[in-house]
């Protein structure tokens, strides 16, 4: 019987910081070790290789990229390696592949074939905020992306809202970057002023911001983030 490869689930850093501060000495075994990757962006693949192992040889690298414009018909040929016995990295464009990531396709299919998938620790955006907002670390859901149109992401995020004061459950969403300060006017035009908003930017980096208030708090605070990677949270007690 042919022994299978294994597939790593290699995080990566959450912006320009040293990958040393937030990826720890397992991350640097694996790529060491690992020639063979299916990324999401291969320039920003190699940039992060490079950071966390600077004499790695790029040009020895195999890289398969993974996105949206990605055809479920080539998933099979990015996990051949695999089954020839070769141990693949998987690589999210920002902190953990698999989790808010297109990456979980592969995942997914290498259960299916019985393949080893061994995940790494490093920094979640989602955790993260989760961590540092104060609100229900016992039960919060992660609901992707609100609806671009006006009264659908109204309608969501009143949802949302409902949600976390029946169930006492935190609500997590996240917004295209240049949509953030949109979203923000957005929140505190509708969001009870009781409720509790958790804003979370740049996790990680020395220009982070984290901070959980009141709705009826946060009207009385301007604050810019405009094009930064942020994590939003509610919770209406």
């Amino acid at each position: 019987m042919k022994l299978l490869g294994k597939l790593y689930l290699i995080p990566t850093t959450m912006g320009e910081s040293d990958p040393m501060d937030v990826l720890p000495q397992t991350v640097k075994r694996s790529i060491e070790l690992i020639d063979y990757y299916i990324v999401e962006n291969e320039k920003t693949a190699r940039k992060s290789i490079k950071a966390v192992l600077p004499e790695k040889k790029q040009s020895e690298l195999v890289l398969f990229t993974l996105n949206k414009r990605t055809e479920t018909s080539e998933h099979l040929d990015f996990i051949k390696p695999l089954l020839e016995g070769k141990n693949m990295g998987l690589m999210s464009e920002a902190g953990c592949p698999g989790v808010a990531d297109p990456g979980a396709v592969i995942v997914k299919l290498a259960h299916e074939k019985g393949i080893q998938v061994v995940p790494l620790v490093g920094p979640s955006s989602i955790l993260l905020a989760m961590m540092a907002s104060g609100m229900n670390g016992q039960s919060f859901t992660f609901n992707g992306y609100l609806p671009i149109d006006k009264d659908e992401k109204k309608s969501a995020l009143r949802h949302f809202e409902k949600l976390s004061h029946d169930k006492n459950q935190s609500q997590i969403f996240i917004e295209t970057p240049y949509r953030n300060n949109k979203l923000i006017e957005d929140l505190l035009q509708i969001l009870n002023p009781s409720t509790h908003l958790c804003i979370a930017t740049d996790i990680t980096l020395p220009t982070e911001f984290i901070k959980t208030m009141k709705v009826s708090d946060w009207k009385k605070l301007k604050i810019d983030i405009d094009k930064r990677p942020t994590i939003f949270i509610i919770h209406k007690m």
